[in-house]
């Protein structure tokens, strides 16, 4: 079988000699350029499999080549751009012109071989319907006032074309709350969810398509794209999602001509936004286009009066649609769910009903049928009575999570001797992101290292 072969184009030794030596590592044959002459030469001669192109170089720039090799028709092979101060129109152009991706500089090696990666597999993610038990077919329910407000604001949302920016805790229902504003504005269009994990590997065909296969902006047409948990995106996806909003405007790869963006978008974060941009997960430029129309879903434990509401709800759904014995929540068992704390939110209520309906017995259910529905693993021994909750149950959720990240990592880092390329492969992080994670945690490496060999 015939190797891959690369063309690498790049104008700063350097950057050349480390993307061909970490390429030809992983079994590459790679052909370097170090500007636009010798790229077209190479490109002609070698007849790549791939070519990582860096935009900005003193002679003839990578956008010019790209355009060139386009208009040739001599561009069958995936194009992935390289940046160091990359703008959201050549982003864009980029696109249009057939790139199928771009890496930013400093370049982290393991983004770039994952991309490489990609774009020589260009594999296609399919985006997927919603199902389950909440829906685009039901709007959100409970009838608090915090709820009332809520449906009032997403029906004056759901009239315009405008970004939605939903936000909320994990759980509390942000998807159910998009589909159902794609509902009342949409119609019959097609409500298209974005698969944040996948789209993060392979953002051009996820996106735009592949061949035969439409990406998510095509599918979703004059719906709704659903962007869950933006935050969990890459710098990379939402550097491309900023650009499509501004143009209005995509492309699929090689194409000549643009096609308008139709859809409406709405994306969702858990948690505070401004604090996922000041810690660098959530681009700030992509957060002020999404934050048109915001809204956003209250905790189930600032509205207990809404648990009944949703109990009944939830029950009558799994008896009709999933065939589950109907059983009735007396008083003092609807009290008991009332006043649990659902850190869960309206995802952990559902999943206590569906579990009262398939395990517990005949008859209405009972105050400790709940109680034991509601026994969370980590809080019994085995077989033995409950023991202490940890101390972090008692901070509020940011700086809960942030002191189990703390622990979990210096733990991780110390069975890797201090390693971060261990710790990387140990955790499933990427080495960029982990680093200013461990950064922002006030985690040395360096010191976890001495101490490992102490």
């Amino acid at each position: 079988m015939a190797q891959t072969r690369i063309l690498v184009v790049d104008d700063e030794p350097d950057i050349r000699q480390l993307m061909g030596d970490i390429l030809e590592d992983e079994g590459y044959v790679v052909e370097t350029a170090e500007n636009g002459e010798t790229a077209r030469a190479a490109f002609n001669r070698e007849e790549p499999d791939l070519v990582l192109l860096d935009i900005w170089m003193p002679d003839v720039d990578g956008i010019t080549l790209l355009k060139e090799w386009s208009a040739s028709g001599r561009l069958d092979c995936p194009v992935v751009m390289i940046s160091g101060h990359g703008t959201l129109e050549t982003a864009v152009e980029a696109t249009r012109l057939g790139a199928v991706d771009f890496v930013q500089k400093p370049l982290s090696l393991a983004k770039l071989l994952a991309t490489v990666k990609q774009a020589l597999g260009k594999r296609q993610a399919a985006p997927r319907p919603v199902a389950g038990p909440r829906g685009g077919d039901t709007e959100p329910q409970g009838s608090s006032p915090q709820m009332q407000l809520l449906r009032q604001k997403a029906e004056q949302a759901a009239c315009h074309d405008r970004p939605i920016f939903i936000t909320g805790e994990a759980g509390s229902g942000k998807e159910t709350l998009a589909a159902w504003i794609h509902r009342l504005g949409g119609g019959d269009s097609p409500f298209t969810v974005l698969d944040t994990t996948r789209v993060n590997d392979d953002a051009v065909a996820c996106l735009f398509g592949d061949g035969a296969e439409s990406g998510a902006l095509e599918a979703a047409d004059t719906g709704t794209l659903y962007i869950p948990e933006a935050a969990l995106l890459t710098r990379e996806v939402q550097v491309l999602l900023s650009a499509i909003l501004e143009a209005r405007q995509w492309s699929r790869p090689g194409e000549a001509s643009p096609r308008p963006l139709r859809c409406r978008v709405i994306a969702s974060v858990s948690g505070d936004p401004m604090a996922h941009i000041d810690n660098g997960d959530l681009l700030e430029q992509l957060y002020l286009q999404l934050n048109v129309l915001p809204l956003h879903l209250p905790a189930l434990r600032d509205r207990p009066q809404d648990v009944p509401e949703l109990v009944s709800w939830y029950t009558d759904w799994f008896s009709n649609n999933e065939g589950l014995a109907w059983r009735a929540f007396p008083v003092s068992a609807l009290n008991r769910l009332r006043n649990h704390g659902w850190p869960g939110n309206e995802r952990e209520l559902r999943n206590v009903v569906q579990r009262l309906l398939i395990m517990g017995g005949e008859g209405e259910v009972s105050v400790q049928e709940i109680e034991d529905a509601l026994k969370h693993p980590a809080t019994e021994s085995s077989g033995g009575p409950a023991t202490t909750l940890p101390s972090a149950f008692e901070l509020p959720l940011r700086e809960a999570r942030e002191q189990f990240e703390r622990e979990y990592l210096v733990y991780q880092l110390r069975k890797a001797g201090g390693s971060v390329g261990k710790l990387s492969d140990a955790v499933g992080m990427e080495r960029t992101h982990l680093y200013r994670k461990l950064r922002s945690l006030g985690i040395d490496p360096k010191t976890i290292a001495s101490e490992s060999a102490s």
